[in-house]
């Protein structure tokens, strides 16, 4: 939610052709992210993580360098460039047979996938509204380098904080 206020907070800001709609999708996404966080931390709950655990750590190098880069971005070039992220996190929405799949391998109750069911349900949706967004904006060949730029970084630093859970774990 912060990140999707700051691009939306940073897009009001401007005065270009990509702010007015550009802020029109980020404040229809922020009501779309609502509550999310909390569904996540009652999921943790579920697994016996305790809430605040997970609120008083320090996020690890990689999460600060994701979170971190698109702040970046957002504040020191331009709020489009958070599409790239939108567009990796919510484009490929868990589907039901894979949750299926992590609920038999994990032994974990099926209740604690709440975030990943909400999403498979609600994300293509929200992929299908962003790809029309994305379609509509005037971008130039600098913006459209700026949204590919944040995904491929998104990827590969999603996949880094990945990788510290499980050897955490």
């Amino acid at each position: 939610m912060p990140l999707t206020e700051a691009a939306l907070a940073r897009s009001r800001e401007l005065n270009d052709p990509l702010a007015a709609p550009l802020a029109r999708y980020l404040e229809e996404h922020v009501d779309e992210e609502l509550g999310h966080d909390e569904t996540l931390l009652g999921d943790l709950e579920l697994l016996g993580v305790d809430r605040s655990a997970v609120l008083e750590q320090m996020p690890s190098p990689a999460v600060a360098a994701l979170v971190g880069g698109q702040y970046y971005w957002i504040a020191h070039y331009h709020p489009v460039a958070f599409l790239g992220y939108v567009a990796l996190m919510e484009g490929y929405p868990p589907t039901l047979e894979l949750i299926d799949e992590l609920v038999e391998r994990s032994g974990h109750p099926r209740e604690a996938f709440r975030t990943y069911l909400e999403h498979a349900e609600l994300d293509p949706g929200h992929r299908d509204r962003l790809d029309r967004t994305i379609d509509a904006l005037p971008l130039d060949e600098t913006h459209e380098q700026a949204l590919g730029i944040s995904a491929i970084a998104t990827a590969a630093l999603a996949a880094r904080s990945l990788e510290e859970l499980l050897t955490e774990r």
